[in-house]
């Protein structure tokens, strides 16, 4: 199992691990929202059950004061009746009756007065009799919020009997009045943070709570919002004392709504900070792979230098003492090859100087010097023909590099016997260079895995042919290199795509 296959199955066990924790994790705080939100929508009931109560005490204690407002009624008629009946025998005992009746309430203001309107008796009320001889002005008006009782007496003469609400119903009238105020005010103020809207019974927005005061001014928004509580919570009606029928209109508070959606925030966090790490390690790893490639190549061709510089001199040596043989001029061949060798590996780290050149004169170079280090079998066939011209942007010599590391690559492929074909394309903007084998094929999971460094299918090999030949396009030459396409046991393209100007 080679390193990418290791590293691989390492990934997916993490990667696994990873599924795991979060899926933990999610599954125990989506149990903690279930319950957190079992508790608010607990007390949402609560509440919501609470304003019914409040609204059945505030229309009980209504329909109390109704109550005590038509006893206090009956009481002043039956206060008349009884003055009429006595009148028809005496009216010094009426008036006796009336004193000791007015006497004992100490509730109902009342006032008794002639047909003229000439007060004769008062009681309960908070004014100088001495000031006043007739019931007029102000005091009328406010005795008048009834009917006066009319008590005939000794044929066409009568009295009026005056009355109005006592000033114990008068302030428990104001107290009733203030709890009705205060209700809905109550439920707009509410201990359960919920959002709630009241309206009348055309839907008019009466009065709001727990909403964006900016957005609650928007007419569209609040016939939205009470659409959503409608679908949510059945609304509360509520009919209260003299104000018709009112509804409440409410929703799960923003804490729960808050609440319910942390579990996928949490997964957002969660993959945000995976993302990130990723990002993070994979620039480092990059970094040292970077640090490691340019230490290596720079220490090859420090290495390379030494042997070559004596291998010139040996050569020289010969040449002088009369040795001119096809040996030497071999040899001299190698030299020169070591030294673009040598050249490439100095120029791993630097930023190379491109210049243009000729791609067909390139191809056909590298494919020729390649031809004629391969095996007989091997058939190389280049499309285009010699003396074209398609002129690139490229360091000559690292770009060789890619054309011969690519090949050598198909020449694996095929087993060294099969055809290799390369064929140039020009664009608009762009040089297409597409090299095809006729070999065993690469699988496509494995497109993008070959190109790292140390991946190899061979048993003896480095794997950094082609990963060389990645960096030297993608980083100094700004193009791209990738498999096209490939078939197993059909053969592979692998695609170069370089840009006719520099970026």
């Amino acid at each position: 199992m080679n390193i990418y296959s290791r590293k691989k199955r390492w990934k997916w066990i993490l990667f696994s691990l990873a599924v795991v924790i979060v899926a933990v994790s999610l599954w125990y705080t989506n149990i903690l929202v279930r319950e957190i939100a079992m508790d608010e929508r607990s007390n949402i009931r609560i509440w919501a059950d609470a304003i019914h109560q409040k609204a059945e005490l505030v229309n009980y204690t209504d329909e109390f004061f109704k109550q005590i407002k038509e006893e206090e009624r009956k009481r002043v008629e039956l206060l008349a009746d009884a003055y009429r009946i006595v009148t028809l025998v005496d009216e010094n005992e009426a008036l006796s009756f009336f004193q000791k009746f007015f006497a004992d309430n100490i509730t109902i203001p009342v006032i008794l007065t002639d047909s003229r309107g000439k007060i004769k008796i008062t009681k309960n009320i908070d004014f100088d009799p001495d000031t006043m001889e007739f019931l007029k002005g102000d005091l009328r008006v406010r005795f008048m919020e009834y009917p006066p009782v009319k008590i005939p007496y000794e044929g066409n003469q009568h009295d009026y009997l005056f009355y109005t609400d006592s000033r114990l119903f008068t302030e428990l009238r104001i107290v009733i009045d203030d709890l009705v105020e205060s209700f809905f005010s109550e439920v707009v103020i509410n201990a359960a943070s919920v959002p709630v809207i009241i309206t009348d019974s055309a839907k008019n927005v009466l009065e709001y709570g727990k909403l964006d005061p900016k957005k609650a001014s928007d007419s569209l928004y609040i016939q939205n919002t009470l659409k959503h509580m409608a679908d949510d919570n059945e609304p509360i009606e509520i009919e209260l004392a003299d104000k018709g029928k009112r509804y409440i209109f409410y929703q799960d508070s923003e804490l729960l709504k808050r609440i319910m959606f942390f579990p996928y925030f949490q997964l957002g966090v969660i993959g945000i900070f995976l993302f990130i790490s990723y990002i993070l390690f994979s620039s480092a790893r990059r970094s040292e792979q970077n640090q490691v490639w340019v230490g290596l190549a720079k220490e090859t061709a420090h290495q390379l230098g030494t042997p070559m510089s004596s291998m010139m001199a040996w050569i020289e040596l010969l040449k002088m003492e009369g040795q001119n043989s096809e040996t030497i001029v071999e040899l001299n061949k190698d030299v020169e090859r070591l030294k673009k060798i040598t050249e490439r590996f100095s120029k791993i780290g630097s930023e190379p100087k491109l210049k243009n050149e000729n791609i067909v004169k390139v191809v056909y170079d590298s494919v020729e010097y390649i031809k004629s280090r391969s095996s007989k079998k091997v058939s190389f066939k280049i499309l285009q023909p010699h003396n074209l011209e398609i002129n690139v942007p490229i360091n000559l010599h690292l770009f060789e590099w890619v054309i011969e590391n690519v090949c050598k690559n198909a020449i694996d492929a095929i087993g060294g016997d099969g055809k290799i074909e390369v064929d140039i394309q020009e664009e608009e903007k762009l040089v297409l260079i597409d090299i095809t084998d006729d070999g065993k094929g690469i699988p496509k999971s494995k497109f993008k895995t070959i190109f790292n460094p140390g991946y190899t299918s061979k048993k003896r090999g480095w794997g950094l042919g082609l990963s060389l030949a990645k960096r030297i396009v993608n980083e100094y030459h700004k193009g791209k290199i990738f498999v096209k396409s490939s078939v197993l046991n059909k053969g592979t393209t692998f695609r170069i795509i370089l840009r006719k100007e520099e970026s």
